[in-house]
């Protein structure tokens, strides 16, 4: 029978995305694992693989498609042996792609809705598989293959009940249940997989455009990215009690060193010609003493689910880094094992590749903590919200020379102000003192960092 291919779920609060490319045609013939197609999410333009084996025979939805509904039929494949004329004729009864519409002007700026709960496409059961053997490849959605993950379900333990023995939703929310199939004992997963909440209902559009004389506006209306981030941002301030706490560091040490690391810093060749290996920011010593402090104080190493609190075994910082009318907060894992020199060139790779859209979503997915850095603008101090399901934040205010006491004089000296935001059910107060204390020990005495 005909296997259907719908538009895939590529990250937890995708709800649609743009059909950007197709890398086949009718009538080819692909192989489970071949790149099919170039999907844009709100976040990055992303390669999608095929999961079954068979001839394309009909393309639904084309190339430049914008906002297809997540699981809305995209293209037929007839499987080996299946008459392909007659596999793209069934097309037509199958369920439309979901189709871009311009919004109305009127309703342009209308909060998005809750995300819907993703689900695996419907298509008639088949045989179950055998359990894969040692070695062998698994057959799995996206969406099963997370859900396994987030749950610790082994998938080479799973029976797949979707065509030719695919793994689906279904199967994993069945090995949950009966308790078999599980992987090694984990961390409990973040709440992050959760469907962001609705925004709340304000004014309706209407009234809101009515307070303004006709002509004196224009709409924008609302892409993918900027509706994600409404609706995290709201979700974090509708749940997380948080509080701030707010530390001045001085930075002249700091500036010191940073300096005379640089200057050290060996050169290698490019087309370019010599270049230095690297160059640290006072953003890369941040990230490290923020690491190091999680590290220092692990019970602030935290994530909060309804059950458990989440106990990360490293420090996975995320940076914010401003993209055009956006946000996104790509993560350096393990970070308190990193160098400073490996940290600012993963910062510098990353954050480039955030512009570029080109970001997988573990790069940007998940977290222990996050910086935030607005000191470049003159911004002296600022509060960020908290980042679900991550349980801190820091943000970074200007370095400013101001008149400091030390050994009983008033000298002049270099001083930060980082602010931190909490989630007051997981950090309490005291202990939220403490990571900054522990921060502002690293930043004042950077060579600790260096060891």
């Amino acid at each position: 029978m005909p296997i259907n291919i719908t538009m895939p779920a590529l990250s937890p609060t995708m709800e649609e995305g743009n059909l950007a490319k197709w890398l086949v045609k009718e009538g080819d013939t692909v192989k489970s694992g071949d790149v099919i197609a170039e999907i844009e999410t709100d976040k990055a333009t992303m390669e999608v693989e095929a999961v079954d084996e068979g001839v394309v025979a009909k393309i639904v939805v084309p190339a430049g498609t914008e906002s297809v509904k997540v699981n809305a039929l995209i293209a037929i494949l007839a499987a080996e042996g299946e008459d392909v004329s007659a596999a793209a004729a069934g097309a037509g009864s199958a369920a439309p792609a979901a189709k871009a519409e311009a919004a109305p002007a009127e309703k342009a700026a209308e909060a998005p809705k809750a995300a819907a709960p993703v689900t695996d496409a419907a298509p008639a059961p088949s045989t179950p598989a055998p359990v894969a053997k040692s070695g062998e490849r698994v057959f799995a959605s996206p969406l099963a293959r997370r859900l396994a993950k987030e749950a610790g379900i082994d998938l080479t333990a799973v029976t797949g009940s979707g065509p030719h023995g695919r793994v689906v939703k279904a199967d994993i929310e069945k090995a949950g249940t009966s308790g078999a199939a599980r992987a090694a004992p984990s961390a409990a997963p973040a709440a992050a997989g959760a469907p962001a909440p609705a925004l709340a209902k304000g004014p309706s559009d209407d009234n809101v455009l009515k307070l303004f004389a006709e002509g004196s506006y224009e709409l924008l209306p609302h892409d993918g990215m900027r509706k994600t981030i409404a609706a995290r941002l709201t979700e974090s301030t509708q749940t997380v009690p948080s509080y701030t706490i707010s530390m001045d560091c001085e930075l002249d040490a700091m500036l010191k060193l940073r300096t005379e690391i640089n200057a050290s810093a060996p050169v290698k060749k490019t087309e370019k010609g010599e270049v230095p290996a690297f160059k640290l920011s006072v953003n890369d010593f941040i990230i490290k003493a923020m690491a190091l402090a999680l590290r220092d104080v692990p019970m602030a190493n935290a994530s909060w689910t309804s059950t458990a609190r989440v106990l990360h075994k490293h420090a996975d910082v995320g940076v914010a880094v401003s993209i055009p009318d956006g946000l996104i907060t790509p993560i350096v894992r393990k970070a308190e094992t990193k160098t400073l020199s490996v940290i600012s060139n993963e910062v510098k790779d990353l954050a480039k590749r955030a512009r570029d859209k080109k970001l997988k979503p573990d790069e940007y997915q998940g977290g222990t903590t996050s910086v935030s850095n607005l000191g470049m603008f003159g911004v002296s101090s600022f509060t960020s919200i908290v980042n679900l399901p991550q349980a801190s934040i820091v943000s970074i205010g200007a370095g400013v020379e101001k008149p400091v006491v030390r050994g009983g004089k008033i000298e002049v000296g270099t001083v930060m102000t980082a602010t931190f935001a909490f989630d007051h059910r997981v950090i309490d107060g005291a202990l939220g003192a403490e990571l900054a204390s522990a921060f502002k020990r690293y930043i004042e005495n950077p060579m600790a960092m260096l060891v």
